[in-house]
Formats: structure tokens, sequence, C-alpha cells
């Protein structure tokens, strides 16, 4: 891009929503937002902010009037270095990203289609998209891979808002007037239900990569027999009989054996599991990106089998897993050095790191990691002090799928 791109951010915690901003705005200033030349920001904000969300987003409107902003609310948000877990926390970032290289989208004002002639006619194309969807909508992961299909690389990354009492997600362009209005008629920008973000064409440069924080503790399997949820075999084996051996648990185990040995570290396996011809595992022993990890939520042992929170069929590949504090930051290391290689000056020069976004589930975070902001503290030590600002989601989105206990990280390339 011909603009050199520049990124802002800011992060504060005060109950009063209005003073949250006042403290936010006041670091934003004290870097130059007045001058930047600001076209996109991005706003994070805690449940305990909620009722405050429409008057920050209108006041950040009244400040920069010609920024587009995205954003939701998380059960945290995060920033450079800091997480603010329950606590009445904001997070905002700014860029000068030039106006041509995005779009703004929501439920009134969708991403369009791809054109097969797109491309031949000028037409503007979506390369990748930022996205924050709201749980309570049905048919999510129907609708998050209809969104990626309106992509060249169908490629998302972003997550679902999360909060108890409500969920809302954030996505206003005032350059764009909403279908159906005037260009002149009011819209607050919050959004409740479906799917909101910010589309790039291919000039914006976008280097994302999923942790998913799990270790596999058996092979790679192949499902040979299932039904809806219920996995019967793996490899032509009864799919019990491989968990219990995964586990190190005897197949003839006694009842009393089973309930103080096996069934503790039942409940505390997960499972791995990706399409059929997609890897499982593409980086030695750690899951690749098209893997996604499940719960186990019962067992059938009639039939051997066992039960997962996904529907599944013959031909996908499985493996059993645990969560843990090695393996978590193990693997967000990993791809923070995978992301740090992608801006090797030798191999891509003249780009460098200039900001970022990163979505964590909500049960990870310092406390999984073993010490307050240990997450961040991680992606700070790999990336240097870039802008950075996210949430704590309750659910994470990358490439066409839905995760869980996941983080998503992308950097934007200046």
């Amino acid at each position: 891009m011909s603009t050199a791109l520049r990124f802002l951010h800011a992060h504060a915690m005060h109950p009063r929503g209005e003073l949250a901003l006042e403290l936010v705005w006041a670091q934003l200033a004290s870097q130059g937002a007045h001058t930047m030349a600001a076209t996109l920001g991005w706003v994070y904000l805690t449940e305990e902010l909620a009722d405050s969300a429409d008057a920050i987003l209108a006041s950040l409107r009244e400040r920069l009037p010609d920024v587009a902003w995205v954003g939701a609310m998380g059960a945290g948000v995060l920033a450079s270095g800091v997480e603010y877990i329950d606590e009445p926390a904001l997070a905002v970032m700014l860029c000068n990203m030039p106006r041509q290289h995005f779009q703004v989208f929501h439920g009134r004002q969708p991403l369009a289609a791809l054109h097969p002639l797109a491309a031949r006619e000028g037409t503007w194309r979506a390369h990748t998209a930022l996205v924050h969807a709201d749980g309570h909508s049905p048919d999510l992961p129907e609708l998050i891979q209809e969104l990626a299909e309106r992509t060249d690389t169908g490629y998302l990354f972003g997550g679902v808002s999360a909060g108890q009492a409500q969920s809302l997600h954030m996505a206003l362009d005032p350059h764009v007037p909403t279908q159906d209005e005037p260009a002149d008629a009011p819209s607050n920008g919050i959004w409740y239900g479906g799917l909101s973000g910010v589309a790039f064409n291919d000039q914006v440069r976008v280097v994302s990569r999923v942790t998913q924080g799990c270790e596999p503790i058996g092979p790679r399997r192949e499902v040979t027999m299932a039904h809806r949820n219920v996995v019967y075999e793996l490899d032509g084996l009864p799919a019990l009989n491989c968990l219990l051996k995964d586990l190190g648990v005897p197949v003839t185990v006694s009842e009393r054996d089973w309930h103080r040995d096996a069934l503790p570290k039942v409940r505390a396996t997960l499972v791995g599991l990706s399409d059929a011809g997609s890897n499982l595992l593409s980086h030695g022993q750690h899951f690749g990106a098209d893997t996604r990890v499940r719960h186990l939520v019962g067992l059938d042992p009639g039939r051997y089998g066992v039960a997962l929170s996904d529907l599944v069929a013959p031909g996908m590949q499985l493996a059993f897993c645990q969560r843990h504090v090695t393996a978590a930051r193990q693997d967000l290391v990993r791809i923070c050095a995978e992301i740090r290689e992608e801006f090797d000056p030798a191999e891509h020069p003249g780009s460098v790191p200039a900001g970022a976004v990163y979505v964590s589930c909500t049960g990870r975070g310092g406390p999984h990691f073993g010490s307050p902001n240990a997450e961040m503290d991680i992606i700070a030590h790999a990336l240097g002090d870039i802008p950075l600002v996210g949430f704590f989601a309750n659910g994470e989105i990358a490439r066409h799928h839905l995760y869980g206990y996941t983080g998503v990280l992308t950097v934007f390339g200046g």
C-alpha cells in the first residue's frame, strides 16, 4: 500500500463507561489520534460496560466522525501486555488504512457475494474478513461458512461476542448509508444477532494463526463408523476401546476402578476432529488449523461408542487430547514464531508487523497460562510492542470454522 500503515491503541478500566472512554481518549490523543487521518477503528468492551456501548460508540463517532468502527463485547478485553477479565474495561484501536481497501458489513449491509466476473469488471472483492458474531444466532456455523464463501481466500478471523445477559457487536461506516435508509438516517451501530465485521481486499497484508492449546494423547485415527455425534469405530476398532487405550486404562477395568481412576481421566479428555482429506496434525504433534477441539459428552458402553459435541461422519480424522498449561504455552509460542517468520525481512522485505487483533476463549487467559496477563505477555515477547486489541469470546472463528478453547492471532503488515 502506498500509505504507511499506522496503528494506535489504548485501554482502561472504570465502572462508568464515559469515564473509561475519557481515559482511553486521553491515551489516544497523546499518541496523535487527531492528526493520523484514521479511517478504521476497533472497540472491545466487557459486559460490565454493555449498557454504555451506545454512548461510547456515539462519543467516538463525535470525536472521529470519519472513522468506520467495528467491535464486540467480551467476557474480558485484551490489549498489548494486559488482560481485563470480569472487570469493566474498554480497549480501542485506530488505523489509517486506505478506505478503498476495506468494507464494513452487518445485517443490514451484508458483504456482497463474489461474482465470477468481478475481477474483470474491477468490482471490489473481499480477500479476508474480521467477523464478530452473536452466539444466540441460529445456524451460526452455516452463517460463518456462507460468509467465508464471499471472500477470495475463504479465510475469516474473529470471534463470538460473550455475555450472560446480552450479546452485542458493533459495526458502522459513516460513509456508507445502511440499505433501505436515506444517507442522513441515524444509526447507532449496535447489533444483536447475526454477523458483522470488516472485510479487506488483497492489498491488505494479513497473517493469521490458530492456537489450540491442546496436546494429543494418542495417534491420529480415522472414523470408520459413526451416527450423528456418536463415534462407534476408529480404524475399524471399537471407539471406546481406543479411548481407554490412549488413557492407559484397561478395557476390563472393574466398576470400582472405573469410578476411581478411569472416569476422572475421561472427563479431562477432549477430541480433536477434522474433516476427511484435511490434515489433523500439520505441525508435528500440534493440531492443524482445520482441527476443531470438541468435548466428550457421553459414552455408550453397550456399543463401545463415544459421543462428541459435534456431528461426526466416516472419513473424518480424530485424536483424543487434553488441555494443560504446558501445551497451551508451547502452542501459543509456536504460532507467534510462525507469524514472526512471515515478517522476516529476507523473505518479505519492507513488511513489518503494524497492528494485531487477538481473540481468545473465555476458558483461556492468564489463569489458564499460570499467571495474570501471561497469555498476552507471551505474544508481546514474541511480536514486540505493537498495538494489539482483542477480547475473550464464547467461540473463536478462523477460516470457515467455529472453534472453542482456541486463540486466533491476526497481524496486519505495514
